[in-house]
């Protein structure tokens, strides 16, 4: 058993207590001390009988909390007095209202904030981890230093964690990997991200983890003495110039080496940029950007660049306020070399984030830089209903991209993510100019509205009062906002033509001596393998059940009858008799990838998805494809260690699929004659014009059309409207 030195242990306490100010990134006054003390002796009185599972005192990980918030993050003393206090409302007799009463509410609601996202949630049927994330996020409605401080938590437990059992260890690992590092990388604390992706790895994939680790260590020398070649190059014509600067190499992280060589299919020795070289230098703010430039200037002056891999975040700085000049250039023994080009300012920023970028700004601007960043958060967090797991993955989407800038046709620049699209663009102006687009232009060309955009791209956005969202929109848009206004737009057009519907049925079912109420439409439903009133409803209002159909159900439904009253003495068939697949098999195919694709799959027997399940593909190794529900306890592992071998999925229903028909139209030629073709086109709902062309010769005309339809009764009624046009002779479907 282990004797504790308890005196020995009150000492360290007190050297790591004084050693949290002394590190501290902010200034901190009196009052500031004051509070900080304050927070410190109620931790210390709260968790004074508990310890961790290594066996020291528990009050340890709240201070090491405290220090990465001090001097990591460079928080104030309010989100330094939250962290040594985050686990007492939790873990301890201390309650939210003693907290309040000593430290005021702002602390008070932090210390809620964390307290709220360590509390699991009990839903069923939905990822508890993903339920969980989805809890933390919402936070940022509260305070962003609730994240903050969590990513701070995360990351010291992370660093701790040897002494826990193996299957924890990489639970946590997997969760460290799919939310918290990408939230860090968004916050701009690249050095905390770094460093949980690699304990991340190191968890997840040990045996990779150390062999990457142990080669870094043997090629360090030789890393070193490759910095000191480069400097030697450039150091003359920079002192030359009176520069004040530090050159410094940067190793690329273990995390980071090993996404090279999975993405690129090679070894450790092959992947060819394991390090960067950083060029740091002083210089006031009016001198920074021509100062940048002018080592850029001389860097390429002794060492060719590579034209495509120039990144300029000084002009146009990246969301989280990280600015630098990146380049690629052709070094010594002929090997590429990132060269990073930024200023004291800007390297505290890279270093910091929020915390930095702040320092430099002064009264309202502070505030502001916080607002900017959670409204743009909160684009993210607007769709917050729904399946959690969705929810995390859209949000993670948002998290992980890299950034675009594209310009209005006023010159305004925005910032996008990656590989957005002419609709995302939309709606990042405004939800109306976003539901009402008709069209894009990308530098003046038309460009289809599933067109990638690239940084640089001028776009203008044609609307028109006539156009609704439709459901390939969802293929075309990106990013969360406009995909969750998209999906709210398209549940609300549903439901328009399921109201029209409704009327339609009441109408066709008086023709059949039906009046139509509750129980007739449950059998409705029933009969036509259903699962809702709006989903028979929709079907009606667009044609699908059709006047023979519903003649079949009043038939069905009159031999039912029949055969009722001849055996009363049979026991009535009930609602929750009726077979289960009867009611899933509308869905009744499954596609996978954004192109739809019908491909092999099998079903995975962890969680045994059915019909209808909300899933995903994961490419096996030797299995094919494996199909997973979204909420499966194995989702969150599989997405977060093997996401380039996930593959998105979704149950259809044929009967909504649309297919394409091609009409060939002939007749007299006469002014307006495609005016009038058109306007039949667009006046008949759910058509959706696909193609069209036009010959006239002699007086006669000759076209063909190519149209999306849902179904042969929308076809038909098409073409008879297209037949009553003046001079048609002739439509026929080739």
């Amino acid at each position: 058993m282990t004797v504790i030195d308890v005196e020995k242990e009150n000492k360290e306490i007190a050297k790591q207590y004084k050693k949290l100010l002394r590190i501290s990134y902010q200034a901190l006054s009196d009052d500031d001390k004051k509070l900080i003390r304050s927070a410190f002796d109620t931790a210390v009185d709260a968790h004074k009988d508990q310890r961790r599972k290594s066996g020291e005192a528990y009050i340890f990980h709240p201070i090491a909390v405290a220090k990465i918030v001090a001097q990591q993050i460079g928080l104030d003393a309010t989100a330094i007095a939250a962290a040594l206090l985050h686990d007492v409302v939790e873990d301890t007799s201390y309650t939210l209202e003693d907290i309040e009463k000593l430290f005021g509410e702002t602390v008070a609601r932090i210390v809620d904030g964390l307290t709220k996202i360590s509390q699991l949630s009990s839903e069923q049927d939905i990822s508890l981890q993903a339920e969980n994330f989805r809890k933390m996020l919402l936070t940022l409605n509260d305070d962003v230093r609730v994240i903050l401080i969590k990513i701070a938590d995360r990351l010291h437990n992370m660093q701790t964690m040897d002494s826990m059992a193996d299957n924890k260890q990489v639970k946590i690992a997997s969760e460290t990997l799919y939310i918290y590092a990408p939230l860090a990388h968004r916050i701009g604390l690249y050095n905390i991200k770094t460093e949980l992706e690699d304990l991340g790895l190191k968890y997840t994939e040990p045996d990779v983890y150390d062999d990457i680790k142990q080669k870094i260590r043997e090629s360090e020398e030789e890393q070193k003495a490759y910095i000191e070649t480069f400097s030697d190059v450039i150091r003359e014509s920079l002192d030359k110039e009176g520069l004040n600067y530090s050159i410094q190499g940067r190793p690329k992280s273990i995390f980071s080496i090993r996404r090279k060589m999975k993405a690129q299919n090679v070894s450790f020795d092959e992947v060819y940029d394991k390090f960067a070289i950083r060029i740091i230098y002083k210089s006031d703010t009016a001198n920074e950007k021509f100062l940048a430039w002018k080592i850029y200037s001389i860097v390429t002056d002794h060492f060719r660049p590579n034209p495509v891999r120039l990144r300029d975040w000084i002009s146009s700085p990246k969301t989280t306020g990280y600015e630098a000049l990146h380049i690629t250039v052709m070094g010594p023994k002929g090997r590429w070399v990132e060269v990073q080009i930024r200023s004291e300012r800007m390297h505290e920023i890279a270093e910091k984030g929020y915390a930095a970028h702040f320092k430099y700004k002064h009264g309202d601007a502070k505030e502001q830089g916080i607002e900017v960043w959670l409204n743009r958060l909160q684009e993210a967090l607007e769709n917050a209903d729904g399946n959690a797991v969705d929810f995390v993955e859209e949000f993670k989407l948002n998290l992980y991209s890299q950034e675009i800038f594209v310009f209005t046709p006023t010159g305004e620049l925005k910032s996008l993510p990656k590989r957005a699209t002419p609709l995302d663009f939309a709606f990042s102006i405004h939800t109306e100019v976003g539901l009402k687009t008709r069209g894009a232009k990308v530098n003046g060309k038309l460009v289809p509205l599933n067109r990638q955009l690239k940084s640089g791209d001028q776009v203008e956005i044609i609307t028109s009062e006539s156009t609704k969202p439709n459901a390939n929109w969802l293929d075309y848009a990106t990013t969360a906002r406009a995909r969750a206004k998209i999906k709210s737009s398209l549940k609300e057009e549903r439901k328009k033509i399921g109201e029209e519907g409704k009327e339609i049925l009441r109408r066709k079912l008086r023709q059949l001596k039906i009046s139509m109420d509750e129980r007739v439409v449950n059998d409705l439903v029933v009969f036509f393998k259903l699962k809702t009133s709006l989903d028979l409803f929709y079907r009606v209002g667009i044609g699908t059940i059709d006047n023979k159909m519903l003649k079949n159900f009043a038939a069905a439904r009159s031999n039912t009858l029949l055969n009722f009253f001849k055996s009363k003495m049979r026991k009535p068939t009930k609602p929750e008799d009726i077979h289960k697949e009867e009611i899933t098999n509308k869905y009744d195919l499954l596609v996978f990838g954004k192109e739809e694709e019908k491909l092999d799959y099998k079903f995975s027997p962890c969680c045994s998805p059915i019909p209808g399940d909300d899933v995903f593909g994961f490419i096996t190794v030797n299995d094919g494809i494996k199909v997973h529900k979204k909420d499966c306890p194995n989702a969150i592992t599989l997405q977060s260690n093997y996401a380039y071998r996930i593959i998105p999925a979704k149950w259809i229903d044929s009967s909504q699929q649309e297919f394409t028909a091609l009409i060939r139209l002939e007749g007299l030629d006469n002014l307006g004659l495609l005016s009038d073709v058109t306007k039949v086109i667009s006046t008949n709902m759910h058509v959706n014009m696909k193609n069209i062309s036009f010959d006239t010769e002699g007086g006669l005309f000759s076209g063909k059309i190519t149209v999306e339809v849902k179904n042969k009764n929308i076809l038909k009624k098409l073409m008879d409207n297209l037949k009553k046009i003046n001079g048609m002779n002739k439509v026929v479907r080739i």
